[in-house]
């Protein structure tokens, strides 16, 4: 069962993670869930698949009215991104999903029509939320070809999507990674296999060391804190990508 957890506080500018479901089914991969709130309102951060919107609404539930939830992010087009679109819309109709504008003619064949995609530019956008500004980073071929991170400069929170993400084994179900060695050993075979762009990685990497950043989310595993983001942006810009190995 998923359930939401105050990761940070500062007024009414909120962000609650919605981590690690031990209760999915097998043939699912574990997904994070990310709500950020101000004044009112909110946006949703790669929703999930449809197959957990139950899980999620309930979860988001315990927190705010989910009709307060106008908008939703879309780092990329994944079906365990933002399939559950669908059930968003019918729930709010006006509910808007920011996403890369390469998506536009291809997520609604799962979920959405145009009026409900603002699209993203490939250089990256402000996301107003309530009384915060939230900025869309680009981070193209990591590994989706329209692909984009959100940065949140007043919580100083990236939220990195795949970039940053461990398959972790179902009994460490912490919040935060606590021994970043043990841990991007399940994040090592994931970033070789996805991450597609050597060039990419480092712009991205070279990019994220200028910026302030306490916390890096990613879409699936564990949350980077503190000392343990620069020790993975260090280790990611060091390892090699995009080949398979025997």
């Amino acid at each position: 069962m998923k359930t939401a957890q105050v990761i940070y506080q500062d007024g009414d500018h909120r962000w609650l993670a919605l981590v690690r479901d031990a209760n999915r089914a097998d043939c699912l991969v574990d997904t994070n869930e990310y709500l950020v709130t101000s004044a009112g309102d909110a946006i949703l951060l790669d929703p999930g698949g449809s197959e957990v919107f139950p899980a999620i609404f309930a979860a988001v539930s315990t927190c705010i009215d989910p009709a307060r939830i106008g908008k939703i992010f879309a780092s990329h087009q994944d079906p365990d991104v933002c399939s559950s679109l669908s059930q968003w819309i019918q729930h709010n109709p006006a509910i808007k999903c920011y996403l890369s504008w390469l998506w536009q003619t291809f997520v609604p064949h799962f979920a959405g029509q145009a009026q409900s995609l603002v699209p993203i530019p490939d250089v990256g956008m402000g996301i107003g939320v309530g009384s915060i500004q939230l900025q869309a980073i680009p981070a193209h071929y990591l590994h989706s070809p329209g692909n984009f991170h959100l940065y949140d400069p007043k919580a100083r929170i990236l939220f990195s999507g795949d970039i940053g993400a461990a398959l972790l084994p179902p009994e460490e179900d912490g919040v935060f990674v606590e021994d970043f060695d043990w841990h991007v050993r399940h994040a090592e075979a994931f970033h070789r296999r996805w991450m597609g762009s050597e060039k990419a990685k480092l712009d991205w990497c070279a990019r994220v060391s200028e910026m302030d950043i306490d916390m890096l989310c990613p879409q699936h595993g564990a949350i980077y804190r503190g000392a343990d983001v620069g020790r993975f942006i260090d280790w990611f810009s060091q390892l090699e990508i995009g080949l398979l190995r025997a």
